[in-house]
């Protein structure tokens, strides 16, 4: 079980490109720890990857190569795979403390993430789903997709870090206390096709025969009457913060 908390999550502002860019939802572990913690925030033009693709053999070189046109590469602490940052993708990030495993905690943590998104994009007459999308870039069991075949929306990460027994928090189980941080990235208004290309040229320059498909994913602006998509990305994340607003923390 989680321990006590408040009922909704503190939103925080984190604005364009805070300091720390696609990563800037790290600094939440530590506010978790008192209480449960939102943000949603945009980030520069880049490629954010996992710490495993920063082991690899001439990872560096590609670094360098891929700042020098303009799609700086960022490292992460959560896994997965290679995903984009940029003009028209939101970020949105939950972290709260719970006692026990991760693993008991992990799967319900992603699906309230969805939910949250799910719940928000049901304003706008589009229903998403949580599954995977094999074939798109970082994909897993916990994407948000839509349609029939489906395409993916949204891709999911999570980040969980231990939390040292004090006074102030004693551990409650043999196993502890942990923050757990779960991501998602949102395609609101992107170009999807691009994203997809730099994704696959990175995994090129890695020597990863690994390649991704832009029709596996899209733009969520697509579904929307023509009239409507300009200010499509301003009226989502408006209606986010409003669920947010409304959201007990996951149970």
């Amino acid at each position: 079980m989680p321990v006590t908390a408040p009922a909704h999550y503190r939103l925080l502002d984190l604005g364009l490109d805070p300091l720390g860019g696609p990563l800037a939802d790290e600094a939440l572990l530590a506010q978790a720890v008192d209480c449960p913690v939102a943000c949603l925030w945009q980030a520069h033009q880049g490629l954010v990857v996992p710490r495993t693709y920063a082991a690899r053999p001439g990872f560096a070189e590609a670094q360098a190569a891929f700042a020098a046109q303009g799609w700086p590469i960022h490292v992460r602490q959560s896994g997965g795979g290679v995903v984009p940052q940029g003009t028209g993708i939101l970020n949105f990030s939950l972290a709260q403390a719970f006692e026990g495993r991760p693993l008991d905690h992990s799967d319900r943590l992603y699906q309230h993430l969805c939910s949250l998104m799910a719940t928000a994009l049901l304003f706008f007459g589009i229903d998403a789903q949580a599954r995977a999308v094999e074939g798109s870039f970082c994909d897993g069991r916990y994407n948000l997709a839509v349609g029939t075949p489906a395409r993916k929306i949204a891709g999911t990460a999570q980040l969980w870090r231990h939390i040292p027994a004090s006074a102030a928090h004693p551990a409650g189980t043999a196993d502890g206390r942990h923050v757990g941080l779960a991501h998602a990235l949102i395609l609101l208004q992107c170009d999807t096709a691009t994203a997809t290309a730099r994704a696959n040229a990175l995994e090129a320059a890695l020597g990863n025969p690994r390649r991704y498909e832009a029709d596996r994913i899209l733009s969520l602006d697509t579904l929307l009457p023509p009239t409507d998509r300009a200010g499509f990305p301003a009226a989502f994340r408006a209606r986010l913060e409003d669920v947010l607003h409304h959201a007990d923390v996951r149970p």
